[in-house]
């Protein structure tokens, strides 16, 4: 595993200040001041960069979305209330009724349901495949096609989506492509891959102790001078911010049709518990993809059904050794075989915290088709990968043995 080290003292050199306050100040004011009449004018015609109104953007928030945009390669970002504020801005902010969404892999429940449920309440269509029908995905794409998006890991599938392939059909049509990375962030790189916007919930890996909410959206600069696929009629919505600001286009447009109407800012005091959080990110993420590793093997050896492509028996194991180099997050499953036995391990199990999150201090599990998705269809589970006996593992930062020998004696 690499150990991220490039990222060690960019996070807290870019976090910290050398004048004044060390630590990120906080911002907590819901308006700004504007001094006078023209200034105002300036800033809400964005030739002024000066805080306009906290829904739309607050300074300390502005500090967390430079760190996330410059990790990522970004020319810039948006940091929201949530995940799903984050996942809904970039795509409220790219489609109309009447669009079609092409969903590839294993997706989050609160992914799936925002896809296959309220947008399509709203008239937009989603398609969803499987990470490796690349064909079929690709003979799925229409003139109404606007948003291709997957996860850089399936959670909880545990399947790897090849990126670089994916993203080859979306630049052969045109396509917007969104990346949610809140599981592999720093170890995978969307937007140099070929994606468009990238997504995050900053609750998980990057917070990573269960005191914040939050998400981001960092998005690629576009190709003023040349040939882009935001400056095609399939994208005409998008054409007056490409004008007016360039290179900058995808962030004015995000919070104008999305933040601005829909309303998931984060908060100040958020953004500041998050970037706490930022500054110790590669030493903790260091540290789990390390463990998860060695618990992995160590359990699967036991005869456990583990699911992780670490593991030569997954069927991206040989995709996993090429992209990811740097480990693939906190997660891995165990199937249990039934929901009975999944309760009896996880009931006996001493150091786990049972909870709906993932990418915590701690290590979390939880049982997947009793909480998250009991209310899916026996289909829709199926496609997801989501067994009766299915227990997702988050593992932290307690002693690798520590949680072999618990899992182990819980069986």
């Amino acid at each position: 595993m690499e150990n991220f080290e490039e990222y060690s003292s960019f996070f807290v050199q870019e976090l910290g200040s050398k004048e004044g306050p060390v630590s990120p100040v906080i911002a907590q004011s819901a308006s700004f001041g504007y001094g006078d009449c023209a200034t105002g004018e300036n800033i809400f015609d964005g030739s002024v960069k000066k805080p306009l109104y906290s829904r739309v953007g607050n300074p300390t928030g502005a500090k967390l979305e430079g760190v996330l945009a410059k990790m990522d390669d970004g020319i810039g970002a948006i940091v929201t209330s949530s995940g799903m504020a984050a996942t809904t801005l970039a795509v409220m902010s790219i489609v109309s009724a009447g669009d079609e969404i092409i969903s590839i892999g294993g997706l989050f429940g609160g992914t799936y349901a925002l896809f296959n449920e309220t947008l399509a309440r709203f008239g937009v269509t989603t398609n969803f495949f499987d990470v490796d029908a690349l064909e079929a995905i690709e003979a799925a794409i229409t003139d109404k096609t606007k948003i291709v998006y997957l996860e850089s890991v399936g959670n909880p599938n545990m399947r790897l989506p090849d990126i670089s392939a994916i993203s080859a059909i979306c630049r052969k049509h045109g396509i917007a492509l969104i990346i949610d990375n809140t599981i592999t962030p720093m170890s995978v790189k969307p937007l140099l891959l070929g994606a468009d916007i990238i997504v995050y919930s900053t609750t998980k890996i990057i917070s990573g102790n269960a005191s914040v909410l939050g998400g981001a959206a960092v998005f690629r600069a576009i190709n003023v001078d040349g040939e882009d696929k935001f400056k095609t009629s399939r994208y005409e919505d998008m054409h007056k911010f490409i004008k007016k600001m360039g290179a900058m286009a995808l962030i004015p447009n995000a919070k104008k049709r999305a933040m601005r109407d829909f309303g998931m800012s984060s908060s100040a005091f958020s953004s500041y518990l998050t970037m706490l959080g930022l500054e110790t990110l590669p030493l903790r993420m260091d540290r789990i993809v390390t463990s998860v590793d060695k618990i992995v093997k160590a359990l699967n050896k036991e005869g456990l059904n583990i699911n992780h492509p670490c593991l030569p028996a997954h069927p991206h194991h040989e995709r996993y050794l090429k992209d990811f180099k740097s480990g693939c997050g906190t997660l891995f499953t165990i199937d249990m075989g039934s929901k009975e036995a999944a309760f009896a391990f996880l009931d006996k199990t001493k150091l786990p915290t049972i909870t709906a999150n993932i990418g915590d201090s701690r290590t979390l599990c939880l049982h997947m088709a009793s909480t998250i998705y009991s209310d899916f269809s026996k289909d829709e589970k199926k496609f997801l990968g989501i067994t009766d006996g299915l227990i997702r593992v988050s593992i932290g930062l307690e002693n690798p043995q520590d949680i072999i020998d618990d899992f182990l004696q819980a069986r």
